[in-house]
């Protein structure tokens, strides 16, 4: 039986830029972006965890570069990485032409603060001769003096109006391959902003909840943010600012577009609460088997549910499914069909062949 989805959400189409080989807009897949926290000079620790964040299914991956030796590292950090590298840069135009020429493929920036028009003109050149895309990334904790003076506090329209007004020096320089941001920690005022803005331009969007907070909050805060943007049809790359192992944002972020049907990577495993009718113990199995099944990136569902209430009703809409159907068997779904029992004595090893198998070869009815 096919799984069944009721997922319709019309992305507003955007112009296409490049991020190195990651298209951004255009109605291309949408990206998950992460950002290191090493120190940039420690070479071979940030090219280890832009490697892990590869592996964890980053398509993208920023970097800090607040210094020169930061920017002559990143030379050789992209040497051995295989994603493109957003050099980050605040305040420092000349910061942000080494990092163009150490190959970062987009410079994350806010045009505002590089300084004169003489300097932007320099980025902007550097920019164009490396093939260097660019972020304005505006920020509700660093807005411009006088948009603050004028709004009193950070507002969307404040955040909108600093967005276009960035825009425009970077038209006005004939660059026009970027995107842009309008990041707070606020749900409310970075749902908005984003929302105005999208009205406003046809530049791809790159979306966040800025310095969401911890695994749990920060998760919670980005999922409602950002959930609310991409059902609306709103977003082009995303990420999840969380204060955690940057890993977890690539997670996070692929859960949020696997909720919304937009990208559909690794095990779906749907699992009851657990009550007094299961059969096992639903809730320290479920873990395991996520665990065991982390490093799959084939889209496959998964259901494990403790008793037959709404076992077999789940099972028939995924690609395996298992229930609680007794105290030493459990019942095991195949594409929606009963397939055979399984003893529970080894239910996790099994459970973690199937999938296995599944991917493989596909399992036959027997």
């Amino acid at each position: 039986m096919a799984i069944r989805s009721y997922r319709k959400i019309e992305r507003k189409i955007t112009k296409k830029i490049m991020v190195g080989n990651v298209p951004v807009g255009g109605g291309f897949p949408i990206s998950v972006q992460s950002m290191t926290n090493t120190p940039t000079t420690d070479i071979k620790g940030t090219i280890r965890q832009i490697n892990k964040l590869t592996e964890a299914g980053a398509d993208i991956v920023r970097v800090s570069c607040p210094t020169k030796e930061d920017s002559e590292a990143l030379r050789k950090i992209v040497k051995h990485v295989s994603v493109p590298i957003i050099a980050d840069i605040h305040f420092h135009y000349k910061r942000a032409i080494e990092a163009a020429q150490a190959g970062a493929a987009c410079l994350r920036i806010n045009p505002g603060n590089i300084g004169t028009k003489e300097r932007i003109k320099a980025v902007i050149k550097a920019a164009k001769d490396n093939n260097c895309s660019m972020r304005i990334g505006v920020n509700a904790g660093s807005l411009e003096r006088d948009i603050l003076e004028k709004y009193k506090s950070p507002s969307p329209d404040a955040l909108v109006e600093s967005a276009l007004n960035n825009i425009k020096i970077l038209e006005d320089g004939g660059f026009y391959n970027f995107k842009i941001s309008v990041k707070a920690s606020d749900v409310f005022l970075s749902v908005l902003s984003y929302e105005m803005l999208s009205k406003k331009t046809k530049y791809p969007l790159h979306i966040g909840i800025t310095e969401a907070g911890g695994l749990k909050y920060g998760t919670v805060q980005s999922s409602i943010g950002l959930g609310r943007l991409l059902w609306s049809g709103i977003g082009d790359t995303i990420r999840v600012s969380l204060a955690a192992d940057p890993i977890e944002e690539v997670k996070v972020g692929y859960q949020i577009l696997k909720s919304l049907g937009i990208r559909n990577k690794g095990v779906t495993v749907i699992a009851c609460p657990s009550c007094a009718r299961q059969n096992f113990d639903v809730i320290s199995t479920v873990k395991i088997i996520e665990e065991k099944l982390s490093h799959i990136s084939n889209p496959i569902t998964l259901s494990i549910l403790g008793c037959v209430v709404n076992g077999p009703g789940e099972a028939k809409y995924s690609n395996i499914g298992i229930t609680g159907g007794g105290k030493k068997y459990n019942q095991v779904y195949i594409d929606g069909k009963q397939h055979h029992r399984m003893k529970q004595t080894n239910f996790i090893n099994h459970v973690v062949e199937l999938v296995e198998e599944y991917i493989k070869n596909g399992i036959k009815e027997k």
